[in-house]
């Protein structure tokens, strides 16, 4: 139940009558599907496309779990992927064919120790999804509770550590051929995928994942995590409270049921964001299959409930405050401090030369940022980063695999809602907000940094960029000004303020003088954010949400 590459490879080896014809199957079917993509890809011919579609999914189910995940990755990214392909890769995430109904009773009997119809007052006689790892049954407890039981596939520990041996091979063989720069870390890449998929079959594992989830957003209404039902598990059948709600899906099945898919977006983005870069633990598969769609609203956030615990990580708390930084670095355009934030984390050797590196990050960052926050395009970045990391010394550090799954992930569910989403527009006022409130003592170091220069002088032009991101796309961005008015006082007139106050003090008495130029700046920016009809209309649309329609 745990993944050793080492082990594994050398378990292969010593059994050729397994690995050899797997092998050939394996490069037979991808072979074949590469060959009829290049013959017939770029056709314009929609039943063509179709054709292909289903044939990709088809190549990928036959080839089992580890294929199916690539798969369910793809299906997440419709900037990426034909949208034509995209509808039939999407039933990678819950439309596979289900295995025997007679095995898993048997399953569930022989992990919780009697059959399935006397441990549930109604039970199924066929599963209502299936995924690559198992198959979930929508069952009834005692006192009309509904409950998900998840299933686990038979033979899944065997056909991880097989397929994973092939593809680590296949991975390190190929990467001198592949159009990125990314040899250098395939491997330890491909392992942190393998170490995943074995997490993501112990149930056990799984169940203590949604409870420490659970924990994490208990006070937060616009996000469930369903309850574990422990006496009901195992570490291969999990029961969960049933979550109602629709598939994250299409934005026009959304709004046919009166739900907000922008709302729903914003929910989903905010909510990763806080895994990342506030809790330090994350789902790291947030797929439309496992995202639902709830009745409710809690101000512009829609409600989501999330399923499926198998696959998460934890981030250190330097990683997490180094992404915050980048995040605000790039904003501000620091490619220096930027390029030092990527070889903090690893992207960049610690030893790489950041004098040719930074005039890089500018041309292929610096263009994309545009005038304001919201015209930011990481689709147009990604294709200019293949480039840079080709041609400058970047690599991919394997502990990353994963935040970088989430991370594309959870913005391919968004632009899937609405193609015109920019996940940073959404990510810098959220890591604004942090910042301003200073509630945590990193968030006031943080803070620190970004608005004083080497020399201890204030950077307004920094402090006024961060207040002006803060609400700009929300729905009434002068009511989102007032818990950051607050909370900005709180933490100047605080015990925690100490720091600020004397660097604020610092900056204005400079070489034995008043410099009255930064206090008047200051003074400007705040009655200009902080206006008295500003605040006025905010607190109008605090007090009476009807105002803002």
């Amino acid at each position: 139940m745990r993944y050793d590459p080492g082990r594994d490879l050398l378990w292969l080896l010593l059994r050729p009558w397994i690995a050899i014809p797997r092998l050939v199957h394996v490069l037979w079917s991808l072979g074949g599907l590469v060959f009829v993509l290049l013959l017939q890809g770029s056709s314009s011919n929609q039943d063509v496309q179709k054709g292909l579609a289903r044939r990709i999914l088809n190549t990928l189910t036959n080839l089992g779990p580890c294929f199916i995940k690539l798969g369910q990755a793809l299906s997440t990214r419709p900037d990426l992927v034909r949208r034509d392909w995209l509808e039939e890769l999407t039933r990678l995430q819950d439309d596979l064919p289900a295995f025997d109904h007679s095995i898993a009773l048997q399953r569930i009997e022989d992990e919780l120790g009697a059959p399935a119809d006397q441990l549930f007052e109604e039970f199924p006689d066929r599963p209502v999804a299936a995924a690559s790892l198992g198959q979930v049954y929508k069952a009834r407890l005692q006192g009309q509770a509904w409950v998900a039981v998840k299933v686990q596939r038979p033979g899944l520990s065997f056909i991880l550590r097989r397929d994973l041996v092939l593809i680590r091979l296949l991975g390190t063989l190929t990467a001198p051929l592949l159009p990125l720069n990314l040899g250098f870390g395939l491997g330890g890449i491909i392992d942190e995928f393998g170490r995943s998929l074995f997490e993501e079959i112990d149930y056990e594992l799984e169940a203590n994942n949604a409870e420490r989830f659970a924990v994490l957003f208990a006070d937060n209404p616009a996000v469930y995590i369903p309850r574990v039902e422990r006496m009901l598990s195992s570490r291969r059948v999990l029961t969960t409270a049933w979550v109602e709600g629709s598939k994250m899906r299409d934005a026009s099945e959304l709004e046919a049921q009166h739900l907000d898919p922008t709302a729903l977006i914003r929910t989903g983005v905010i909510s990763g964001l806080q895994q990342l870069l506030e809790f330090g633990y994350f789902h790291a598969d947030p797929h439309p299959g496992n995202l639902f769609a709830r009745n409710g609203r809690s101000g512009d956030l829609g409600h989501i409930g999330y399923v499926d615990f198998g696959m998460m990580d934890s981030i250190s708390d330097h990683d997490r405050l180094t992404l915050t930084g980048a995040v605000v670095h790039l904003i501000n355009k620091d490619f220096v401090a930027l390029a030092e934030d990527f070889q903090d984390l690893g992207f960049l050797s610690p030893t790489a030369k950041l004098d040719p590196i930074v005039p890089a990050l500018e041309e292929v960052l610096g263009g994309s940022l545009g005038d304001s926050v919201g015209s930011f395009n990481f689709k147009a970045i990604t294709d200019r980063f293949s480039e840079l990391m080709f041609d400058y010394p970047f690599r991919v550090p394997a502990r990353f695999a994963l935040i970088i799954r989430a991370v594309v992930s959870q913005e391919g569910l968004a632009l899937r809602l609405d193609p015109q989403f920019r996940i940073i527009a959404v990510a810098y006022p959220y890591v604004a907000r942090r910042l301003l409130a200073g509630d945590t003592r990193e968030m006031r170091d943080k803070l620190l940094e970004v608005i004083f220069d080497s020399n201890g002088r204030l950077r307004i032009d920094r402090l006024e960029s961060l207040l002006q991101v803060v609400g700009q796309d929300a729905p009434t961005p002068g009511k989102d000004l007032i818990p950051v008015a607050g909370a900005g006082l709180r933490l100047l007139f605080s015990r925690d303020g100490a720091d600020l106050r004397r660097r604020l003090l610092l900056t204005l008495i400079r070489d034995n003088r008043l410099h009255t130029d930064d206090a008047r700046a200051l003074a400007g920016l705040i009655a200009r954010t902080f206006g008295p009809a500003r605040m006025a209309g905010g607190l109008l649309q605090q007090l009476n949400p009807l105002a803002a329609v």
